[in-house]
C-alpha cells in the first residue's frame, strides 16, 4: 500500500515478465466456449450423480462383490441401470462432440497478444482490478532513480540537523559576545548590587580594572592584588558571574544592521546555510510523499518490469506517477543546494537578510533565539478554547512560508472556531496567517477559498499567496475578471475579488455549493450592516463553511461596530447591550475574537519614536486659515496651514526632515488626507519623489509604485493619500513617517504607520506628526484622544477598566461641527480680546 496525506492511496503490485504465463492462464479461461443451459445440465450430471453412481457399482466390482450384502448389490443394480440409461441417452443426442466442444479454446493465444497490460482488461476478469476503472499499469522506468532519490532525501534530511546546530552556536557567540559588550560597558560599582557582602573595590580601580567584564577576564587571581584576599575575590568574582548569567538570560538574540558584527556575520551565514538546507521543510508535502513511497522502494527489485496500480480512493493511478517525479526531483534540488549552501558561505548573507529580515527572524523564532510572551500569543481567550487551539494540527503540505508561533496560534484558531475575526496589530502578518488556514484546509481535500478585500491590496494577495503557498490565485478584479472567475469555478485556488466587484459576481457565487473559506480583509469596511457591500459580504460569510475577518481596527468610531462584525460570524454570541463595560464585552466576544499586538510578540521590532511637532502658522497660514474658518469651511481649515508652499511653516519642517533622512541614509513616507497637499510636497520636495500615490491610482501600479521606491536611494520620498498608501501595502523600506495634519480616526494614523512599523522591519522607525498650534490641529487631537481611549479598552488586548462608551462615541459629522464652532469661538474672543486693547 501506498498512502497520500497518511492515507492509504494506491494499491501496487510489482510484476515480472515472468507473470507473462499467468497473463496467458486468465486469457485462456477468458476465452473457452460459454455453455448453454442444456450443457450446464449435462456437465452438472455428469460432475455429481455420474461420479456418485459410479461409486455405488464400484461395490458389485470384483472381489468385493463376494462380501456385499444385499442392499448394497440392489442399490449397485439400480445405479448400473441410471449409467446405462444415461450412457444411451449422451449418445443418442451427440453429446460427446458437445463435451468436446466446450473443453476447446474459441481462439488460440497469439503470443504477440499475450501482455501484462491485458490483466486491466475486464474480460480476463482478474480479481485484483474487477470494478477498478482507474487501474493502470505503469512501466518500470516509472520508477527508476526512486531508491536513490529517497536515500538522498533521508540523507539530506538526517544532515539537516548539523546545519541547526551550527546556526544554534553561532547564535550563543551572539548572544554572548553581546553579553561581554555590555559587562564590558558595566562599572565595576555594579558589582554592589550583586551580592549582600561589603566589597572593597578601590583596589580594583587602582589595577585599572573598571568593569564587570574586567572582573571576568581577571578571574581569581584578583586575590593577588594588593589589598584583596582569596574571600574577597571570591566574592566579586561571584558577583560577576551573576550579572553576567542575569544579563545573558535577558538577552536575546539582535541582529544589528548599524553594528555588522563578525560573529552577527557568521550567525547569518549559518542561518542562510540552514534555511539552504531545509527547503525540505517549504515542502513538506514532498517528505511526506517521500515517506510514503517508502513501501515502493522494498517491493521492486532488479526483475520487476511493470507496476500493476490500483487507487484505494478517488485518484488517478498517475497520481502515483506524479508524486514519484516530484520525489526525484526534490532529491536533486536537494543535492543541488547542499552543493550550494556552502558555496555561498563567501557571499555577504547581510544582503539577503536585508531582502526578507522577516524570514530570518522566523529562523531564529524557531532556535528560540526570539522569544514571545505565551499568554500575549493567546491574546485574551478562555482556557478551553486555548487548549482546543494547541490541540489542533496545523498542515503544512501546501504552505512554503515559516510561521512565527503566534501567527500558527491564530490559524490554529481560525480553524478550531470555524468563523473568526483577526484583530491582530497592523504589521503582525495577518495576511500569512489567513493563507496557512486555506492550506491546511487544501491538504484536506477542499477546493474554494475567496478573499474579499479592497482593491488596493489585490495585487499584494495574488503575491502573498503565490509566494507563501503552493495554492493558485485568481484575481477576479479588472478586465480579466470574467475568465478568472470561470476558471476559478471549475478548478478551484484562491480568488481574490474586491467589495465593489462582489456586485457583479453575486449571482454566480450563490451556485458554488463547496466555498471552504471566505477570507474579508480590511473588514471594518463591512461595519455598517445597512451597506450593501455588508450585505453582500454577510450573505458570503454565512454560506460559507469558514469565515476569517481580518482587521487591525475593529472599532473606529463606535463600539456598537465591533458588535456588528462579531455578529456576522457568530450571532449565536450574546453581547449584552446593556453592560458595555469592557471586561464584559471583551469576555462575551472572546470565542470570535483574537488580537495581538507588536510589543507582546514582535520582540525583535526597532523601537517606534513618535514626535508630535507643534509648529506656529506663519503670517500667510493664518491669513488662509481665518478665512477658512469664517467661510466655515472644515477640510480647507485642516489643510490650510500646508497650502502656502515655501512660506508655510509645514512646509518647511518637512523639507528639514527629508534632508535629515537623506544624511541618515533613511527613506521617507509623507502621509495627508488631501489630494492638492500631496500635488504640492511632491513638487516641492528636494531629491527623488514618487507618487502621490491616491485612490485612483490602480491597484497594480501602487505596488509597482512601492516597488519602485524602495530600490531608490536613501532620501527618496513616496507621497501618498493616508486612505489609500495606508491599507494593505508594506513599505519597510522606509523608516521616517510624515504625517502632515492630524487625522479623523486615531486608527488611520495607526494603519499609516504600520505600514513600515511592522515584522521584516530592521531600522527604528521615526514618526513625525507636524501639528500647528492655536488651529484645528489643537482641537482634532484633544477630541480623538477619547476615541483612542475607548478603542484601547474594548479591542486592545490590555488591561481595561470600566467605562461608557457614549461618553465620548462621536461620530466624524458631530467632530466636525464642534470643531468649527470651538475655531470660531477662539478667533472670535481673540479679535474682540485685540480690538479692547487697543481702546
Amino acid at each position: 500500500m501506498v498512502g497520500r496525506a497518511g492515507q492509504a492511496a494506491w494499491r501496487v503490485l510489482p510484476l515480472r515478465k515472468s507473470d507473462i504465463g499467468v497473463v496467458r492462464r486468465l486469457w485462456e479461461r477468458a476465452t473457452l466456449p460459454v455453455p448453454a443451459a442444456h450443457d450446464r445440465t449435462l456437465l452438472q450430471l455428469l460432475t455429481t450423480d455420474v461420479p456418485r453412481a459410479i461409486a455405488d457399482v464400484a461395490a458389485m466390482l470384483g472381489v468385493r462383490r463376494f462380501f456385499t450384502g444385499s442392499a448394497k448389490k440392489q442399490s449397485a443394480a439400480a445405479a448400473a441401470e441410471f449409467l446405462r440409461h444415461h450412457h444411451a441417452a449422451i449418445l443418442r443426442n451427440d453429446q460427446p462432440r458437445r463435451l468436446e466442444w466446450l473443453g476447446a479454446f474459441t481462439a488460440r493465444a497469439d503470443p504477440r497478444r499475450l501482455k501484462l497490460e491485458l490483466l486491466l482488461d475486464p474480460a480476463i476478469r482478474f480479481d485484483l482490478v474487477s470494478g477498478q476503472t482507474a487501474s493502470a499499469i505503469l512501466d518500470r522506468s516509472v520508477v527508476d532513480g526512486l531508491p536513490e532519490a529517497l536515500d538522498a532525501i533521508d540523507k539530506v534530511v538526517a544532515g539537516e540537523a548539523s546545519y541547526r546546530s551550527a546556526a544554534q552556536k553561532a547564535g550563543e557567540k551572539v548572544r554572548r559576545a553581546e553579553v561581554q559588550r555590555i559587562l564590558q560597558e558595566m562599572p565595576v560599582e555594579a558589582l554592589k548590587t550583586a551580592t549582600r557582602d561589603r566589597l572593597r573595590l578601590g583596589p580594583l580601580g587602582e589595577a585599572g580594572i573598571s568593569t564587570v567584564q574586567d572582573v571576568l577576564n581577571v578571574g581569581l587571581a584578583l586575590q593577588a592584588l594588593p589589598g584583596v584576599g582569596e574571600t574577597s575575590a571570591r566574592r566579586m568574582l561571584g558577583a560577576a558571574q551573576t550579572l553576567w548569567q542575569t544579563t545573558y538570560d535577558e538577552m536575546p538574540v539582535r541582529i544589528d544592521i548599524n553594528h555588522r558584527h563578525s560573529e552577527t556575520t557568521q550567525l547569518l551565514r549559518c542561518l542562510t546555510e540552514w534555511d539552504s538546507c531545509r527547503q525540505t521543510r517549504g515542502a513538506a508535502a514532498d517528505l511526506e510523499r517521500a515517506s510514503e513511497l517508502a513501501p515502493l522502494r522494498a517491493a521492486i527489485n532488479g526483475e520487476t518490469s511493470h507496476l500493476l496500480v490500483i487507487p484505494a480512493r478517488q485518484l488517478a493511478a498517475s497520481g502515483l506517477s506524479e508524486s514519484i517525479q516530484i520525489v526525484k526531483r526534490r532529491a536533486e534540488l536537494l543535492g543541488m543546494s547542499s552543493g550550494s549552501g556552502r558555496k555561498s558561505a563567501g557571499a555577504d548573507p547581510w544582503e539577503d537578510f536585508l531582502a526578507r529580515p522577516a524570514d530570518y527572524f522566523a529562523m531564529l523564532a524557531e532556535l528560540g533565539f526570539v522569544t514571545e510572551d505565551e499568554n500575549a500569543v493567546h491574546g485574551d481567550l478562555p482556557e478551553e478554547i486555548i487548549q482546543a487551539v494547541r490541540d489542533q494540527a496545523l498542515d503544512g503540505e501546501h504552505l512554503t512560508a515559516s510561521l512565527r508561533g503566534y501567527q500558527s496560534f491564530a490559524a490554529r484558531f481560525a480553524l478550531v472556531q470555524r468563523k473568526v475575526i483577526v484583530g491582530d496589530e497592523m504589521g503582525l502578518g495577518k495576511t500569512v496567517e489567513a493563507i496557512a488556514v486555506l492550506a491546511h484546509l487544501r491538504s484536506r481535500g477542499k477546493t474554494h477559498f475567496l478573499v474579499v478585500c479592497p482593491a488596493a491590496v489585490v495585487t499584494n494577495w495574488v503575491r502573498e499567496v503565490t509566494g507563501k503557498s503552493k495554492l493558485r490565485p485568481h484575481r477576479v478584479h479588472g478586465p480579466e475578471r470574467e475568465r478568472a472567475a470561470r476558471t476559478w469555478m471549475r478548478d478551484g485556488g484562491v480568488a481574490v475579488t474586491t467589495y465593489e466587484t462582489l456586485a457583479w459576481w453575486e449571482p454566480a457565487l450563490r451556485e458554488l455549493r463547496d466555498l471552504a473559506c471566505v477570507v474579508v480583509d480590511e473588514a471594518h469596511y463591512i461595519k455598517n450592516p445597512q451597506a450593501r457591500r455588508t450585505t453582500r459580504t454577510r450573505e458570503l460569510i454565512a454560506r460559507s463553511d469558514r469565515a476569517i475577518l481580518l482587521t487591525g481596527t475593529p472599532l473606529e468610531n463606535k463600539v456598537d461596530e465591533f458588535r456588528n462584525l462579531a455578529s456576522y460570524v457568530r450571532p449565536d454570541l450574546t453581547v449584552d447591550a446593556t453592560d458595555l463595560s469592557p471586561r464584559t464585552f471583551r469576555r462575551q466576544i472572546a470565542p470570535a475574537y483574537l488580537r495581538r499586538n507588536q510589543e507582546d510578540v514582535l520582540t525583535e521590532l526597532p523601537e517606534l519614536i513618535e514626535v508630535e511637532e507643534w509648529l506656529p502658522m506663519s503670517t500667510a497660514d493664518s491669513s488662509r486659515y481665518r478665512g477658512a474658518v469664517e467661510r466655515g469651511n472644515f477640510m480647507e481649515m485642516r489643510q490650510a496651514a500646508m497650502l502656502q508652499g515655501a512660506q508655510s511653516t509645514k512646509m518647511q519642517r518637512l523639507i528639514e526632515i527629508v534632508r535629515e533622512a537623506e544624511e541618515n541614509e533613511r527613506r521617507v513616507i509623507v502621509f495627508s488626507h488631501f489630494r492638492e497637499v500631496l500635488g504640492l510636497v511632491a513638487r516641492s520636495l528636494p531629491g527623488p519623489v514618487f507618487g502621490p500615490l491616491t485612490g485612483s491610482v490602480p491597484a497594480s501600479q501602487r505596488q509597482q509604485m512601492v516597488d519602485q521606491f524602495s530600490s531608490a536611494r536613501h532620501g527618496a520620498v513616496l507621497v501618498a493619500q493616508i486612505v489609500a498608501g495606508g491599507v494593505g501595502l508594506n513599505i519597510q523600506s522606509a523608516s521616517v513617517v510624515v504625517i502632515c495634519e492630524p487625522q479623523l480616526k486615531p486608527t488611520t494614523e495607526a494603519q499609516a504607520i504600520a505600514r513600515a512599523h511592522r515584522m521584516g522591519q530592521v531600522q527604528s522607525v521615526q514618526v513625525h506628526r507636524l501639528l500647528s498650534e492655536d488651529s484645528v490641529d489643537q482641537r482634532i487631537t484633544e477630541l480623538l484622544a477619547g476615541k483612542k481611549r475607548i478603542f484601547n479598552e474594548f479591542a486592545r488586548v490590555s488591561e481595561m477598566a470600566d467605562s461608557t462608551p457614549e461618553a465620548v462615541d462621536l461620530s466624524e459629522a458631530e467632530l466636525v461641527r464642534e470643531v468649527v464652532a470651538a475655531e470660531r469661538q477662539r478667533l472670535f474672543e481673540r479679535a474682540s480680546a485685540k480690538t479692547n486693547a487697543a481702546e
